[in-house]
């Protein structure tokens, strides 16, 4: 019997390879996103540092949409943490997918934070 391989499995390594040959600096740091079922994160880190610059998700008590596991939220949460890396002096940022295709909810929150600000 053959077994398939986790989906979540497979979402990492492509993770891992991207990882490799994408990094934030202080000057340009990274737009890591994280997709749950129910949820979506964004996250902005300076990986010299190892410092997280701003964040948000569909748990944040500002956003208050209905539903949180859609287009229209991860929307919310791109205009939202462009707005806060903005406020901390960042504009110029690398996008880190996190391994998920670049369709759906993750194209959404990109396509928020450019709207919002955020050049990459």
């Amino acid at each position: 019997m053959i077994t398939k391989p986790d989906k979540n499995a497979t979402r990492k390594k492509r993770h891992a390879r991207v990882r490799s040959k994408l990094t934030g600096t202080a000057q340009r740091p990274r737009l890591n996103v994280f997709r749950s079922n129910q949820h979506i994160y964004a996250q902005v880190i300076d990986d010299t540092n190892s410092v997280t610059i701003a964040s948000a998700s569909t748990l944040d008590k500002e956003l208050s949409a209905s539903s949180t596991g859609n287009v229209e939220a991860a929307k919310l949460v791109g205009e939202l943490v462009a707005k806060r890396a903005i406020e901390k002096g960042v504009s110029s940022i690398v996008f880190d997918r996190g391994g998920y295709l670049y369709h759906g909810r993750v194209k959404a929150l990109a396509d928020a934070a450019r709207e919002a600000g955020l050049e990459f």
